[in-house]
């Protein structure tokens, strides 16, 4: 049951660090506010008086518009390569409002160079960071080294100008507005009229270096275009010269008629060639196979070729009938009747007509055959000399369309050049701008900067917020002890008590008597709830000895022994012991004398006890103070005097209080801790770093000896939180009486 208690407390541990505690870091700040709050007000009185030392800077603004021209010879856009109606344009007249060349001659159209608003900045000292790479530039002399020497008065005036440029053009601004053609001109200045006429004079200039190139261009345009037109004349001249020779040399009139006719006659020719090619085709056919027939010829007339002409087939038809008649005749009459005889006769004839006709078509496709094969050669012939003609023609006309054309694009160069040459000189001395001016810029009556009250309250809100940043940056970093928490999640202790922090003087322990005032019911409450909780440690009441100790000196064990003493001298006989033998204390805060015999002397047995103790009348309590001082501490409380002198006080008092030395230089206070019932270890909050109390705990762990209860001591109750905010609250009541007495 045990380990599943400890397993489920680790567990709420484990979750509770994964919690953002808002409230400890609103805590924080409101811990450390008057610091932030004097931090804020000290850096926001230093920004205005810098700020008041500060001059007005006025700023002055014109409008200028920039307009896109139509193409022409004298157009500067056409000049500089730029098409008007892009993007690149108007950009590129951005530029040029920015250039030095047009800051130049606005430094030197005002006469700049004399106002004394810009030649104070030539004599100011370098900055800071100029100082700082100069000085390094020395140190480092293996860095490039620039060697002025001794500059001349040209030399020395071109710097002037130069920072002089470098000065205008830091307080110029130029920004076109979105989706616009118009672009913002302004300028700042100690002196708005300077401002404004600064901003005037920048897109004055800008307009009239636009007419002065323009101007340049344009007479350069002209004295080119004179040039080129003489040149371009005697080229036309000479294509024209050339293109009447040709005409000449080949006697040629009208060359294009000559070339249609000469067209349409080998189209022609080409046609009846082609229809003699078809008929001689189809001769040819009909002639080879009767050329290669060697039979009958009324063989012939079965040849489809010969077949199929009209006057075969016509006495075909007719030898068909008397066929036909004479098979009818004959199953009717007999061979040598006379219709027989007659049909027989008739047939016969036909025979013979076909026979003369098939001769004479062999004869007609013969003759035939002969003439188409004559009128294809023949118009072959033709045809081939048309091609050659046409052939001749076309080679003239191309030589005639090059001279041509040759002559047409001088013609046209020539008549181009000298147009644009007539349009320079109608246009010249009328020249007209890109740009105009669409606002003049006025004299500000505002300064623009320094806006002094937003300064203000941004150096407030800044410094505050700094103040704020470091207060949790410090809070983050302090690995102190500062709550109950802290003890059990760090330590992995039990919190036994929490001492408040009381006023009292620096470097100075806090007051004897503190725990009887009864203006520090807080105080006195602690001291009375600690002793509470070490009752209820011993509730057979058989525990009388506590030892109290800390990790290093200054954490307050001395004091919350004293106090501790008192409130346990309210219910019981009570000893308060000083066991630190090498820097004892409590002797000299009850004020005794360096001579009173202590501990030593009692465990060395140079004196009685009663010698040795020191009763307190106020306290109602004994005290053993540490006595003489010895040269072997750690040997004495190692002795079994030691031991005894333990055992016999406890049969003398009810509760024996041992303030020890600090574990972090000695072991003293774990020697002593070996006879001891109760063990307390005394933390400074919020001072005392986190990994030596743990060191210091484990020392005691290292021997078997438990750590009964952490005493969190010298805790800010303001500033720990709602936590504490009821500390003696009971006691304010009566509650915490010190007529209470446990076991009794």
């Amino acid at each position: 049951m045990l380990s599943e208690g400890k397993n489920v407390h680790s567990a709420q541990l484990d979750a509770s660090e994964d919690v953002i505690d808002l409230s400890h870091y609103f805590r924080v700040v409101n811990n450390n506010k008057w610091r932030i709050l004097s931090l804020s007000l000290i850096v926001t009185l230093l920004a205005a008086l810098i700020v008041l030392t500060m001059a007005p800077i006025y700023q002055a603004s014109s409008s200028l518009l920039i307009e896109s021209e139509e193409t022409n010879i004298v157009s500067i856009e056409q000049v500089y390569g730029l098409d008007a109606s892009k993007k690149e344009y108007f950009e590129t007249q951005y530029e040029i409002l920015k250039s030095r060349h047009i800051a130049a001659k606005v430094v030197e159209k005002l006469d700049l160079g004399d106002n004394p608003i810009f030649t104070k900045y030539l004599d100011q000292d370098p900055s800071v960071l100029d100082s700082i790479k100069e000085s390094i530039k020395g140190i480092l002399t293996f860095l490039p080294q620039q060697d002025l020497g001794i500059a001349s008065e040209e030399e020395l005036a071109q710097r002037r100008k130069e920072k002089l440029i470098s000065i205008f053009s830091e307080n110029l601004s130029i920004s076109p507005v979105r989706n616009t053609q118009v672009v913002k001109i302004s300028y700042t200045s100690e002196s708005p009229a300077l401002a404004a006429q600064i901003s005037n004079t920048v897109a004055d200039v800008y307009i009239e270096n636009y007419l002065e190139a323009k101007f340049e261009m344009t007479s350069k345009a002209t004295s080119w275009l004179n040039e080129s037109l003489a040149g371009l004349r005697e080229k036309l001249e000479i294509s024209e010269r050339k293109l009447a020779e040709f005409y000449e040399r080949e006697q040629l009139v009208d060359l294009d008629g000559v070339v249609g006719l000469a067209s349409e006659e080998l189209q022609g020719l080409s046609e009846q060639l082609l229809k003699a090619e078809n008929r001689l085709k189809q001769t040819e056919i009909i002639y080879n196979q009767v050329q290669g027939f060697n039979g009958d010829p009324a063989e012939l007339a079965d040849i489809p070729a010969v077949q199929s002409h009209p006057s075969v087939q016509n006495v075909k038809e007719a030898e068909l009938e008397a066929q036909s008649s004479v098979s009818e005749l004959a199953e009717v009459y007999g061979p040598k009747h006379q219709k027989m005889i007659s049909a027989k006769a008739e047939l016969a004839s036909i025979k013979q007509t076909l026979i003369n006709q098939v001769r004479s078509l062999i004869s007609g496709i013969n003759s035939e055959y002969r003439q188409a094969e004559s009128q294809v050669n023949s118009l072959r012939i033709s045809v081939e000399k048309a091609k050659d003609e046409y052939r001749k023609l076309t080679t003239l006309e191309s030589k005639r369309k090059i001279l041509q054309r040759e002559v047409e694009t001088n013609q046209q160069l020539y008549d181009s050049f000298f147009t644009r040459l007539q349009e320079t000189n109608e246009v010249d001395g009328f020249e007209t701008a890109n740009a105009r001016v669409l606002d003049v810029a006025t004299i500000p009556s505002d300064p623009t900067k320094p806006n002094k009250s937003l300064i203000l309250v941004v150096t407030l809100v800044f410094s505050i917020g700094v103040g704020v940043f470091f207060s949790l940056i410090l809070d983050f970093l302090n690995s102190g002890i500062r709550s109950v928490d802290d003890v059990e999640r760090k330590l992995g202790q039990q919190m036994m008590g929490l001492i408040p922090w009381q006023p009292h003087k620096k470097n100075e322990h806090l007051p004897l008597r503190e725990f009887f005032d009864n203006g520090n019911h807080v105080f006195s409450e602690a001291l009375r709830t600690l002793r509470t909780s070490i009752q209820l440690l011993d509730l057979t009441g058989d525990k009388k000895v506590v030892t109290v100790t800390s990790t290093v000196p200054k954490e307050g064990k001395t004091t919350v022994s004293i106090n501790l003493a008192f409130a346990m001298g309210q219910l019981g006989k009570t000893l308060l012991i000083d066991a630190d033998l090498r820097k004892p204390s409590i002797a000299k805060r009850f004020g005794l004398p360096g001579f009173q015999p202590g501990l030593t002397n009692l465990v060395a047995g140079t004196h009685e006890i009663d010698d040795c103790l020191y009763s307190d009348m106020e306290s109602n309590i004994h005290i053993l103070s540490a006595g003489s001082k010895t040269p072997n501490p750690q040997e004495l409380l190692l002795s079994d005097e030691f031991q005894t002198t333990i055992e016999s006080l406890k049969n003398r008092y009810e509760h024996i209080i041992i303030d020890t030395a600090p574990t972090q230089a000695v072991s003293d206070a774990i020697i002593v801790s070996k006879h001891t019932d109760t063990l307390l270890f005394v933390v400074k909050a919020d001072a005392t770093n986190e990994k030596l109390v743990a060191n210091g705990l484990e020392r005691f762990m290292s021997i078997g000896r438990r750590i009964d209860g952490v005493i969190l001591n010298q805790v800010n109750v303001k500033k720990a939180g709602s936590g504490y905010a009821y500390m003696g609250y009971y006691d304010q009541y009566g509650y915490g009486a010190d007529t209470y007495k446990p076991n009794s």
